[in-house]
């Protein structure tokens, strides 16, 4: 009888991360940055159809970069979630914090158990119709759950993404502010200049009715960029 091969876990679990980092880093990097009136969310997509964010309920945005088969499903299932639970209880008892919690579970528990483990990552964005801050949060491939401040990047180069916006960020900025400074971080760390159709991105208004959430055409990036 042959014995099977055993291996040390902490070994397989650096093997599964190592396995999941590079698939998410062959993904175009996205930024999520905070701006007077709600969130941006931004990146580079030069599909004009498959698309990389997305509502998830009023207020509730997503985004995913890696294996789009992977987030796909995990913006399908989020969207499922918010409609149950806001049906079940209550439109305002959905939040991006209990969805991103949902999400980290979800993806450890596919890192730990499965195979192959997902390779993703996502950005969850909420805002709401008054003064408070907007609140973001970027859930890892293995079900790390980080709660950003102000802005949070996702993709193959996020540590450089965070440390220039660190860098380049300011309270208060406008729509138009903001789409030049995350245009500006993500060029700069691809040291190469990406044309105004190439860019998909997506805003949280705290201006707009019950569904916050639209879409920033590509006039808008750029009459901000000229």
């Amino acid at each position: 009888m042959t014995m099977p091969i055993y291996v040390p876990p902490e070994q397989l679990i650096k093997d599964r991360a190592e396995f999941a980092r590079k698939g998410v880093a062959r993904g175009r990097s996205i930024v999520a940055l905070e701006y007077d009136n709600g969130v941006l969310m931004m990146g580079e997509n030069a599909s004009g159809s498959l698309r990389k964010m997305g509502e998830i309920y009023d207020k509730i945005a997503f985004a995913g970069v890696g294996r789009f088969n992977e987030f796909e499903m995990l913006r399908i299932a989020g969207i499922r979630y918010a409609d149950l639970k806001g049906y079940a209880y209550g439109r305002g008892d959905v939040s991006a914090r209990g969805l991103a919690a949902a999400y980290s579970q979800t993806v450890g528990q596919i890192f730990t158990h499965e195979i192959k483990p997902y390779e993703v990552e996502v950005l969850v964005a909420e805002v709401d119709g008054g003064d408070r801050p907007a609140q973001i949060f970027r859930v890892q491939f293995d079900g790390t759950l980080h709660d950003e401040r102000n802005f949070g990047s996702i993709g193959g180069q996020e540590e450089e993404l965070r440390s220039r916006l660190s860098a380049d960020y300011r309270d208060a900025m406008t729509l138009s502010e903001a789409l030049a400074t995350a245009a500006a971080a993500i060029e700069g760390i691809e040291e190469r200049e990406i044309s105004h159709g190439d860019w998909e991105a997506s805003v949280l208004d705290r201006t707009l009715g019950r569904r916050k959430f639209r879409r920033v055409q590509a006039t808008e990036i750029e009459t901000a960029r000229s």
